[in-house]
C-alpha cells in the first residue's frame, strides 16, 4: 500500500501567504507539519538549504519542494497537487 506522502510547511504566523497556504492545504483535508520559522535562525537556515528560497511559505510534499503559496495555487488549479498529494488527505 502507498504510503501517504508527508506535506511540511516551513512559515510565519503573521504572513499572509503562509495563512493562505495552510487554509488552502487544510480546505482539502491534507494534514500537514506547520514548522513556524518566526524568531528561529536555525529553522530558517534549514529551510532555505532544504527549498532554496528565503521566502515563507516553503512547502514540500513527499521530500520535494513545490515553492510557495503561488506555487500551491497554480498546482491546485492545474489538478496537479491532487495528484501529488495522493493519500495525504484524511
Amino acid at each position: 500500500m502507498n504510503e501517504n506522502p508527508e506535506v511540511k510547511l516551513y512559515g510565519t504566523r503573521m504572513c499572509p501567504y503562509c495563512l493562505a497556504a495552510r487554509m488552502l492545504l487544510k480546505n482539502k483535508g491534507v494534514d500537514f507539519e506547520d514548522i513556524p520559522v518566526d524568531n528561529d535562525r536555525e529553522l530558517r537556515q534549514e529551510m532555505e538549504k532544504l527549498s532554496g528560497g528565503r521566502t515563507v511559505p516553503q512547502i514540500f510534499i513527499a521530500g520535494k519542494p513545490i515553492g510557495g503559496f503561488d506555487e500551491l495555487q497554480t498546482l491546485d488549479s492545474s489538478g496537479e497537487l491532487d495528484q501529488l498529494l495522493g493519500n495525504a488527505k484524511n
